[in-house]
């Protein structure tokens, strides 16, 4: 097939054009992928070597989509585009330099996410070590810092990336970087100012060559520092960016949706194109979408998403329930409707969730219904403590002188992560460059004497005795007693686990294999059962029937407690922009689903605040985003009356 194939208006200017500096807005469903897989095409079709392409994706789904795409329009070549995560290409460019070697770093990242603020499992001890309140502020203000020097400290879109700005963070940054060395490990996030440093240090890099045309997906969701580098890499190259500030949603990764807005000011000589009419949702979808996101923008602005003529209507509804078990059970039974009407099959169905409790139930549920179904809520898989000592003793089985896994371990239990007694272990490795491994064995067998940590040495003698009872299992025996079923902490590492599971897998390959998908979880487009994940996951996805449930204030959007005013609009807005990428996922049917009651205990693990009073409940209110889809919403429906209706 030829790249025009097809092509005609926008579609065929943006493909087709040969300026040196490209800028694409395009909202959600305007076919952006397709006009850049259709540029990518023309390139190679007009003899430009495919080694001399780089396709930056947000996710290694669409880089494999990418060249799945290619090879279906038969372009030869293709399968030698360098094409993938900017993450990704930055580790090889560092791994191929001894960047790394040369730094005295280890390229082994931490395992961690972002939970209200603060990072988790094992970036916690970190965040407990780096103890320097009166200077760098609570553990919520120390992972923001770590947050900006990812960024390579540009917090703004004006600051350019390169050094910490204060003498604070100039401090913060040698005490992260001392205790990520010690423990031989970094920051995934570490990757892009590592890489950047390295290019602009080196200018006759051969990198800063090795492209002619680069390609950018997704360009609001970097952040400065990933920014800069595109242009450092792009210096003497041609460089297409595509994307758009109203589905920027990575705020707390100091992502800059104004680098998007500001790229023709930044750049001379930019062709400057858009994509606005949506080819995927139906017309009363687009009308809801465009009618939300609206409120983001200033009074007079109009149309920022509009319908492909000939769209069909599709249909909306918007429903409340009395309850999360009323909301479970009338969601499922509406799948089951539809697939049971022979329209309709498992793998159309997105339901997108703002927590994973109201996941695991529709999801469990349907399964009990034999509908398939999974859910992709891998990050928190290690949310639960019991869960994160498991897989740390997996950790410290493979190799027990991981430094992360230890120092997690021995701090495990404590409000304080025995930070005092492990600082006095540490500082005695350093000052005779030993192990802590080694260093706790001599302790136990009495070889040396080191006072004031005998609380390590307890947690110690624990790892010893059940490291000693994991060490030479393998297979089922191995996950069982890792993972043991009917836990509810262990299901989903228990479920990653028995994939490919046999009687001859080690402990390594275990370990390799949850790694991957714990920190790289992909998400397949087209599954055969039924995707359950959270909102912010849904972004890149289609489905022909779209269920947003749990749209309640306080959860969508999730309101921010501490800040200015100004940061509660900011986050209001993120929010706002997560339902707005939800909405658009939709080829036929949207559901917006809510409750009216909701149980404290389950409020609390939520973080959902709720009206003082006495009892088990409280009541909630629908989210105020459901008043903001404009004059042409439907009526909000109770739960069991629309079921009663038929569903209409």
């Amino acid at each position: 097939m030829a790249w025009n194939d097809g092509l005609t208006g926008k579609a065929l200017a943006i493909a087709a054009s040969k300026s040196k500096i490209i800028k694409v807005e395009a909202g959600p469903g305007t076919g952006k992928s397709f006009v850049m897989k259709r540029r990518v095409a023309r390139l190679l079709e007009s003899g430009i070597s495919p080694r001399k392409i780089l396709a930056v994706t947000f996710t290694r789904t669409a880089a494999s989509a990418l060249i799945k795409d290619l090879h279906n329009l038969d372009v030869k070549g293709c399968e030698d585009i360098r094409v993938g995560t900017l993450h990704s290409f930055c580790y090889s460019l560092l791994m191929k330099n001894a960047v790394f070697e040369y730094l005295g770093r280890v390229p082994k990242p931490l395992i961690t996410f972002n939970k209200f603020g603060i990072l988790q499992f094992q970036g916690y001890p970190l965040l407990q070590d780096i103890n320097k309140p009166s200077k760098f502020g609570t553990k919520r203000d120390k992972a923001k810092r770590i947050k900006a020097f990812e960024a390579d400290w540009a917090r703004l879109q004006s600051e350019k990336p390169g050094w910490p700005k204060t003498a604070l963070d100039r401090e913060f940054e040698k005490e992260l970087t001392k205790w990520l060395k010690f423990h031989r490990a970094i920051l995934i996030g570490e990757v892009i100012p590592l890489a950047l440093r390295y290019l602009k240090n080196n200018p006759t890099a051969t990198e800063l060559n090795q492209f002619n045309h680069i390609i950018v997906d997704e360009y609001q969701d970097l952040n400065k520092a990933e920014q800069e580098l595109i242009d450092v890499l792009g210096k003497n190259s041609s460089i297409a960016v595509v994307g758009d500030p109203d589905q920027s949603i990575y705020k707390f990764r100091y992502a800059h949706p104004e680098g998007l807005s500001d790229f023709v000011t930044n750049h001379a000589g930019v062709d400057e194109k858009g994509l606005d009419k949506c080819r995927r949702c139906p017309t009363k979808v687009v009308d809801l979408a465009n009618e939300l996101i609206l409120n983001n923008h200033p009074t007079g602005v109009v149309g920022r998403l509009q319908p492909t003529d000939g769209n069909p209507e599709g249909k909306v509804h918007i429903v409340q329930w009395n309850d999360l078990d009323e909301q479970t059970k009338g969601i499922t039974k509406y799948i089951k409707h539809l697939i049971d009407s022979e329209r309709y099959q498992a793998k159309d169905f997105l339901v997108l969730c703002p927590r994973r409790q109201i996941g695991y139930a529709i999801r469990d549920l349907l399964l009990k219904k034999n509908i398939p179904s999974h859910s992709f809520f891998n990050e928190e898989s290690l949310e639960e403590e019991e869960a994160q000592r498991a897989f740390t003793l997996l950790c410290l089985v493979v190799d027990d002188e991981d430094r992360v896994a230890l120092r997690f371990w021995l701090g495990l239990g404590s409000n304080s992560w025995l930070e005092n007694e492990y600082r006095r272990l540490r500082e005695y490795c350093e000052q005779n460059d030993s192990e802590p491994l080694q260093v706790l064995n001599q302790i136990v067998d009495g070889t040396i004497e080191l006072t004031k940590v005998s609380n390590l040495v307890n947690r110690f003698r624990s790892l010893i005795e059940k490291l000693e009872v994991l060490k030479d299992l393998k297979g089922q025996e191995l996950v069982d007693s890792l993972f043991p079923e009917k836990k509810d902490w262990a299901l989903l590492l228990r479920e990653a686990s028995m994939i490919d599971l046999n009687d001859d897998t080690t402990s390594k390959h275990l370990l390799e294999r949850l790694r991957s998908i714990i920190t790289q979880p992909e998400i397949p487009d087209s599954p055969d059962y039924v995707r359950v994940m959270s909102l912010y996951k849904s972004k890149g996805l289609t489905s022909r029937v779209t269920i947003v449930v749990g749209v309640i204030q306080g959860l969508v959007p999730l309101l921010l407690e501490d800040g200015t005013h100004h940061e509660k609009e900011e986050s209001l807005k993120e929010q706002r922009r997560v339902l707005y990428v939800a909405i658009t996922r939709s080829t036929d049917i949207l559901v917006i689903s809510s409750i009216r009651i909701l149980q404290r205990d389950l409020a609390h693990k939520m973080r959902v605040k709720l009206p003082y009073g006495v009892g088990a409940y409280g009541t909630v209110i629908n989210s105020q985003f459901i008043g903001e889809l404009g004059p042409h919403a439907p009526t909000v429906q109770a739960g069991l009356r629309w079921q009663k209706d038929g569903y209409e």
